[in-house]
């Protein structure tokens, strides 16, 4: 990827995140205290809605364009080693293939960012203690190392079962997402083809509208949102414990002291910020880019 394209996909990854954050972390601090322990209510309900969205916020940006610069590069890349390979011209293949690669490093690289921010977050949500009532607060007790567990325990507690939960996600959303904007974008040509016969096919616009994209993005999201939920439980418990605990252990643990309905707890929030954060996050990423696309291309030719 050239320093252009670089750039261009972290400040747009860095507008998605923050826009996205901002707007839907009530939703998600419903999420939480649904997923924790004891439930609902007993996490703090509907007051202190916005607790926790200082580590949201500092981290968003960070992370998010660790996702699309890695993710974006990657795409590149990884098609066209498949490409050189590809003896069938198997393409869909191919481009499933690659998405799925792409987007999962995109995300084991933005953990490395949200996993701490997550952690802090969470705790900070449903703390009914005024000893971690800000992001602050919470990072300072972390820092105290109370329960003897450590730096990297405590600060990256649930990084493999957040990873977990990531890579089946982003393999449904990024995949179905590209899918849907491409399918989109063929019936798009095919409608002005037939209404402009006389118009070559090259000069048609080959790019799909960003609005159009944040639509795909949401129904990508909202799919892959429901699907993983028991893996976002899992994550939650995880980074809101005391102790390090195996994912295992954890799984029979609550199955038999809450049963299976637990492990769809907020499966409703969860789908619906992710459904309508998936259009924000996208929406504004393909925005953000193609603003700046077009904006390089009026100072010179852009290099991706």
């Amino acid at each position: 990827m050239a320093y252009d394209g670089f750039l261009i996909s972290l400040l747009s990854g860095a507008a998605a995140g923050t826009s996205t954050d901002l707007l839907f972390f009530p939703i998600d601090t419903i999420k939480t205290r649904l997923q924790a322990k004891g439930g609902f209510f007993y996490n703090g309900g509907y007051r202190g809605i916005y607790k926790g969205l200082g580590s949201a916020v500092i981290a968003s940006a960070p992370s998010a364009s660790l996702f699309f610069v890695t993710y974006d590069y990657m795409k590149v890349e990884l098609k066209q080693m498949l490409l050189r390979y590809n003896k069938n011209n198997q393409s869909e293949w191919i481009n499933t293939v690659t998405h799925m690669t792409a987007s999962s490093l995109g995300e084991i690289s933005a953990c490395m960012v949200r996993v701490p921010a997550e952690v802090i977050k969470q705790r900070t949500q449903t703390s009914i203690s005024k000893n971690n009532s800000t992001s602050w607060q919470t990072f300072k007790t972390l820092l105290k190392n109370e329960n003897g567990q450590g730096f990297r325990n405590n600060f990256y507690r649930g990084w493999a079962s957040t990873i977990l939960r990531e890579i089946p996600f982003t393999c449904i959303q990024f995949p179905l997402y590209e899918y849907l904007k491409k399918a989109w974008l063929l019936h798009d040509i095919d409608i002005l083809s037939e209404k402009s016969e006389m118009i070559s096919t090259d000069s048609l616009n080959t790019t799909l509208s960003p609005w159009k994209g944040a639509i795909c993005g949401s129904i990508a999201g909202g799919i892959a949102a429901a699907t993983t939920t028991p893996l976002d439980v899992l994550k939650t418990r995880i980074m809101l414990s005391d102790k390090s605990m195996g994912t295992i252990k954890l799984v029979q643990n609550l199955y038999h002291e809450e049963g299976m309905k637990v492990f769809f707890k907020g499966v409703g929030p969860r789908s619906m910020w992710i459904s309508a954060g998936g259009a924000v996050f996208l929406g504004v990423y393909e925005i953000t880019r193609s603003v700046l696309i077009n904006t390089k291309s009026h100072q010179k030719p852009f290099i991706e």
